[in-house]
């Protein structure tokens, strides 16, 4: 509904909004000399608006506001003394508002007075609400909206705070006990107990007179560079600005008239009238124009936010295309410090520190939503520790901090903070004090630029602010420290230096394993969720291992994903004794996420096609894994065969069909040679499955060797 009819009728009736109807509407009954004497709304407007002619002068009233809210606060029934808690902070804020108290006074005073004496005297000589209102529009026509309603605002101040003033100090000072029997103080304050109703609805339309007039302030602070006038929101809320201004006023009037006779006609005056019910009436109205108004200024201030992020957005692209001389610019764009100088908090000590901690290292953004998972941060934890072992060497200064994502459009509630706080505390790398310190065009770009999708990743930063990586998080599972300083050339430099061998799969998790290596026993690495087939296959590998006299051992990895299923393999092969297994979740988690980095670390690197005999075969297992068991078959390092859990099992079961060739070939190639033709007759269908929180993923990728293959985005 539009306020500016809705506050010329009585409750309970409605108008078309925006609509000056026209029709009698009779706002206040029983008001003093004919508080309503205009019949049409539209009309009384006009009057006001003829009143309005501004010189063009700015004043800026935000300071004179300040001093008036201070004194409204103040000036009550039942005053309690100032609370010793952040006095020093309210005396030093005073302090300094001190001088731009003195400069808008300086020019302001002589109307602030004018316009308190105009309103008494109208009061004591029975004028109307509205006439007087027109008139102090009159005396304030060569100002601005906001100025007139603050100088209004100021002006009724000085008479309602001086009588509380002396209200509350009469009983012990003998200056202001004389002043306050002049105004019959005394006698109102023994009757306050049957005065308490008129006083409530009084400091309730102080309050919403307060509310309207920082709504209009803050409509005239509102950035011109950022918005203008041809806003809708904005060019809505000028519309109704002088209806707001001129009921925001008329109840300064309505006030100031209650305190007026309260102190020339006595206690009386007020107990034995009904004019109470005037002030809830005009504080109904105000606060449906404020209600009006703060909405407008919200749409304001989104179409200012939306405007600001995209400049800064815009200035992020132009930052990462310049180059510095060192990555502070950067850093400084990223994690915007606002008034605290201290962004960041570091890890060893839970201490807030500066950005300076890290000018010209590299710097690893470890970016991730509030729900980067355990595993995860167990990884990392374990790499980075290992790295600071090392701290003397040059492959291993690196600093990473933790910039987490929380999607701006949600509510940070209690529940998030806690979170944000446990992550935090449990991180021994640099963190930002507080998610809010990355906004909302930080996370665009983190968005758009570096396709974070809530899966965690690590932006690698060289010392000039440069990014050489948009993403080190594969390298850093796969590699680990080793891989510093995290740039692509890097990243290609250590493919060239790996083979497809059983150490690439399973380095830096299990040592039990790389002294098989060493030993260089045959090594049957399987995982899966079926428990028969498991049974059956380690059965069966081990009777040929018998049978081959080959020193065999086994190790069961798991799955990527139905860890429950999982769980249970796991119970079965510990109670059958089948094979060595891991028993840390941690473990499984990592084989897997390193194997899925190697996938997309060779995509990162272009590396989609056949040609790549790793990609070759990092797909197959990836695949493998999304369709029941398989099993990697090395001698020592040297990687034998790579199978689906149907065809390796198949050519176990099918020994007899190939053990004479052992003697002529050996086992390695006697074994690899029959796997390929059972798999020539009956190889799976290979599918691969991306999550849609992934990031950078390829929009199409052969299959292993079999035509096309199935690519999922999301699951």
């Amino acid at each position: 509904m539009d306020y500016q009819a809705h506050l010329a009728s009585p409750p309970g009736l409605s108008f078309l909004p925006g609509a000056a109807t026209g029709a009698n509407m009779q706002l206040i009954k029983g008001d003093r000399g004919g508080m309503l004497s205009m019949s049409d709304d539209s009309v009384m407007m006009k009057q006001v608006q003829a009143t309005h002619a501004p010189d063009g002068r700015e004043v800026d009233v935000a300071p004179l506001l300040h001093l008036v809210e201070d004194i409204l606060n103040r000036a009550t029934l039942q005053v309690e003394p100032p609370l010793l808690a952040g006095q020093a902070h309210a005396e030093m804020e005073e302090k300094n508002h001190q001088i731009s108290y003195s400069i808008v006074l300086d020019a302001l005073s002589y109307v602030i007075d004018r316009i308190s004496c105009e309103i008494a005297y109208k009061a004591l000589g029975g004028a109307d609400a509205h006439s007087t209102t027109v008139a102090i529009f009159e005396t304030l026509a060569s100002f601005p909206w906001d100025a007139k309603l603050v100088l209004t605002l100021a002006a009724f101040a000085l008479h309602y705070g001086e009588f509380w003033l002396l209200a509350q100090i009469y009983s012990s000072n003998q200056l202001a006990k004389a002043m306050a029997t002049l105004r019959q103080l005394p006698m109102i304050m023994e009757h306050s107990g049957p005065l308490k109703p008129r006083f409530d609805a009084l400091n309730k339309l102080i309050k919403a007179m307060v509310e309207v007039t920082r709504c209009m302030v803050q409509f005239k602070e509102l950035p011109p560079s950022y918005i203008s006038e041809d806003v809708p929101a904005l060019t809505q809320a000028m519309t109704h600005i002088p209806t707001a201004v001129y009921w925001t006023i008329r109840s300064v009037v309505a006030c100031a008239n209650q305190i007026t006779l309260l102190t020339t006609m006595g206690h009386e005056y007020a107990l034995s009238t009904t004019e109470a019910w005037e002030l809830s009436s005009l504080e109904h109205k105000l606060t449906n124009i404020c209600d009006h108004l703060k909405q407008q200024l919200g749409s304001c201030y989104q179409h200012i936010d939306d405007k600001k992020n995209v400049e800064t957005f815009r200035m992020l692209v132009e930052l990462f295309e310049m180059t510095h001389i060192d990555n502070m610019k950067i850093l400084k764009a990223l994690i915007h410090a606002r008034d605290d100088p201290m962004p960041i908090v570091d890890g060893s000590t839970k201490r807030k520190v500066t950005l300076e901690v890290l000018r010209r290292k590299n710097v690893l953004l470890l970016i991730s939503d509030l729900n980067i998972s355990h595993d995860e941060l167990s990884i990392l934890e374990q790499i980075y520790n290992e790295s600071r072992i090392h701290t003397t060497r040059l492959d291993s200064q690196y600093e990473v901090i933790w910039i987490p994502v929380v999607d701006p459009s949600i509510v940070w509630t209690e529940a998030m903070h806690k979170q944000f706080e446990t992550l935090q505390s449990t991180m021994p790398w640099y963190t930002v004090s507080h998610p809010s310190v990355i906004e909302k065009a930080v996370v665009r770009y983190i968005r758009e630029k570096w396709h974070f999708r809530n899966k965690a990743i690590l932006v690698v930063l060289d010392p000039q602010g440069r990014v050489v990586s948009p993403n080190a998080i594969h390298m850093m599972w796969i590699w680990g420290s080793n891989a510093f300083p995290f740039t692509s050339l890097r990243e290609e430099s250590l493919w060239r230096e790996e083979a497809w061998r059983l150490e690439l799969l399973v380095n830096g998790i299990d040592p039990m394993i790389l002294n098989w290596i060493k030993d260089g026993k045959y090594i049957f690495l399987y995982g899966g969720d079926d428990v028969e087939w498991v049974r059956k296959f380690t059965n069966t590998a081990r009777a040929v291992a018998l049978a081959s006299r080959i020193p065999l051992e086994m190790a069961y990895v798991g799955k990527s994903t139905k860890k429950e299923l999982v769980r249970r393999v796991l119970a079965t092969i510990t109670v059958e004794k089948l094979s060595y297994f891991w028993q840390d979740p941690t473990m499984i988690w990592f084989f897997w996420t390193r194997l899925e980095s190697m996938l997309f670390s060779k995509i990162q690197q272009g590396k989609l096609d056949d040609h790549d005999p790793m990609m070759l075969e990092i797909k197959k297992l990836l695949s493998y894994d999304k369709e029941g068991g398989w099993a990697v078959l090395s001698k020592g390092s040297n990687i034998i065969s790579n199978g689906h859990g149907n065809t390796v099992l198949t050519t176990l079961v099918e020994y007899d069909l190939w053990k004479e060739e052992i003697p002529v070939k050996g086992f390695d190639l006697a074994y690899d040679d029959h796997h390929k033709k059972v798999h020539g007759v009956t190889y799976p269908c290979c599918r691969f499955e991306f999550p849609n929180t992934a990031g950078r993923i390829t929009e199409g990728m052969k299959c292993p060797g079999f035509g096309i293959g199935s690519v999922t985005n999301g699951y």
